[in-house]
């Protein structure tokens, strides 16, 4: 890599359209069923040639981290470079880099967005390392970094089971159009594992194949997210952007993704998904409000 030149790795939003606890486990982890899908919207990760290393941060949500993740130097707290300097580490690779994230995702959202951010950051220090990405390191080193990072390396749809490190392949799913609504209320994931009534459920076996929008919402009726009632307890907000969405003609399932508080809404066309966005800004305008598409990441 030249130094006139960077490398721009696209960090996607990660849903969950269900979420089933199964078990809490003796060190009080909790272990999931899920169907996890990802969004093009999302964050932005830029590494560069350098003297040195150094982490920079920009965008919507730049201002919204604590201090001691906006140190630019290595032994900062971000995930992003907790996720540069674990690799450097298991690679033997000198940090001669800058790194740049661009920071859309609003932050403890739901949306799995800095773990998207570190499975990024590691995707493009392969890339750039020529190291190879099945490599027998790759998924320990980014279990260690959270729970949700190795799902989000390849950034495509995934049944994600036990506490992140079981990744199965999903069903077949289209392009479909999404409506993402956040209610600029943070939501920290522990405070809402807490809150969980303790009722455990089996895994789901799902079809294979998911042919349209609405083969998938006939599925996702017949599950859950089991942190909405947690969450909900926290932040009451929730709730009205759930019926903002289902206020809307032309959505046909809305669910809160993750911890929360982040919801999305899927439609048929996107059209309706901007219509509906249109709608639901005029009467929110302080809420994140975000149309795409499921299944459309690239990284580049």
């Amino acid at each position: 890599m030249s130094k006139a030149t960077a490398l721009t790795i696209f960090a996607p939003a990660k849903l969950n359209l269900f979420l089933h606890i199964t078990e809490r486990l003796n060190n009080g982890y909790h272990t999931l069923d899920s169907l996890v899908a990802f969004a093009d919207i999302g964050d932005i990760i830029t590494i560069e040639s350098a003297p040195s290393f150094s982490f920079h941060i920009k965008g919507a949500f730049a201002d919204s981290f604590k201090y001691d993740e906006r140190s630019t130097f290595l032994n900062g707290d971000n995930l992003v470079i907790k996720a540069a300097r674990s690799l450097s580490q298991v690679a033997d690779r000198p940090l001669s880099i800058k790194i740049t994230l661009t920071k859309n995702l609003p932050l403890s959202s739901g949306l799995g967005g800095g773990s998207s951010d570190a499975a990024a950051t590691i995707w493009g220090l392969q890339q750039l390392w020529n190291l190879p990405h099945d490599a027998d390191y790759i998924i320990p080193l980014m279990a260690k970094l959270g729970a949700d990072v190795p799902v989000c390396l390849n950034c495509r749809p995934t049944i994600m089971q036990g506490i992140g490190d079981i990744l199965l392949p999903a069903p077949t799913m289209p392009e479909i159009p999404i409506l993402l609504v956040n209610p600029m209320i943070s939501c920290a994931t522990q405070d809402i594992f807490l809150h969980h009534n303790g009722i455990y459920k089996k895994r789901t076996t799902l079809p294979k194949n998911f042919n349209s929008v609405f083969d998938l919402v006939e599925t996702l009726r017949t599950l859950e997210n089991d942190l909405f009632k947690p969450a909900l307890k926290l932040i009451p907000e929730i709730d009205n952007v759930i019926n903002a969405l289902n206020m809307q003609k032309h959505c046909l399932f809305s669910r809160m993704s993750g911890s929360g508080a982040s919801c999305f809404g899927l439609f048929e066309t996107i059209e309706h998904a901007e219509n509906a966005a249109e709608k639901i800004k005029t009467e929110n305008p302080d809420w994140w409000i975000k149309t795409g598409f499921l299944n459309r990441p690239e990284r580049y």
